[in-house]
């Protein structure tokens, strides 16, 4: 899916679906935002650039140090939620803009991204351009998911429904998507082909909640998860019988807390020492 592609797929259903959830996946992904967020150590008085800050969680998280936060993404109805919760704010803007091809001037100090850097049709160009927006020794750090077999909590419900769909057709792991830079070794060749040094990748596995009960983690399943497509596409009755067998493999992850699964995702940081 090629930047056109993913404008129309983001500015579409998909980001309705996003918007409907934001409360969710916030919740969802709140270790690994709170670990790329310490590891990036926003200051008082820096400038941010925060890629594919969707609804703005992460945007007004940077803003509470006391930087100002320019916020990109290419979802407007993801932006127009952002900028409702960010209403007040005066030190965070939002801007509808494709990151990997936009005009930067040099007067950033930290390029922040949770999620949003997988999705480039060029990822080597586009981080060539990214880096372009940082002062000299201007930091970046973002974080991305790891393969599919180690987040369990994307691949559980793959497995449980696989019986009752086609077989996948081959993809290239590399091509723009959630898994891109599952490869440390390619998304180490991608930064460096870019510019930028000191390139640290760190691993992050915390459990995540996917649900607060087997209700919620089953609406992710079937709106917003990676099975969303797939499972929509089955007849009514394949459709229900592929929906028990994921019920009630989450059923194994069931806590005290909701439905609790291991993920593992990396922590990216490096820096413009130009």
């Amino acid at each position: 899916m090629g930047n056109e592609s993913q404008k129309e797929f983001w500015n579409g259903p998909a980001g309705d679906v996003w918007v409907e959830a934001q409360e969710m996946m916030d919740r969802m992904l709140a270790p690994l935002s709170e670990a790329t967020l310490a590891a990036a150590m926003p200051k008082s008085g820096e400038r941010i650039i925060d890629v594919g800050c969707g609804c703005g969680a992460t945007s007004l998280a940077l803003a509470e140090s006391g930087a100002t936060v320019w916020g990109l993404d290419i979802s407007e109805v993801m932006l127009e939620r952002a900028r409702s919760r960010a209403e007040g704010n005066d030190n965070i803007v939002f801007s509808v803009k494709d990151a990997a091809t936009a005009d930067y001037d040099p007067e950033y100090d930290l390029i922040f991204s949770r999620f949003g850097v997988m999705f480039f049709s060029d990822p080597k160009a586009a981080f060539a351009n990214l880096r372009s927006a940082l002062l000299a020794n201007g930091r970046l750090a973002f974080v991305c998911w790891q393969s599919p077999k180690e987040n369990l909590f994307m691949s559980v419900a793959a497995k449980a429904a696989s019986p009752f769909m086609s077989a996948p057709e081959p993809q290239d792991p590399r091509a723009p998507g959630p898994f891109a830079f599952a490869e440390k070794a390619w998304t180490t060749e991608i930064l460096e082909s870019a510019g930028f040094t000191n390139i640290s990748i760190t691993s992050l596995t915390p459990s995540l909640s996917v649900g607060q009960n087997l209700e919620e983690a089953m609406y992710f399943q079937a709106r917003v998860g990676p099975l969303a497509r797939a499972i929509a596409e089955l007849d009514e009755t394949v459709q229900l019988q592929a929906k028990q067998a994921v019920s009630e493999a989450l059923l194994e992850y069931e806590t005290d807390d909701g439905i609790v699964i291991p993920s593992a995702a990396w922590l990216v940081q490096a820096f413009n020492s130009s």
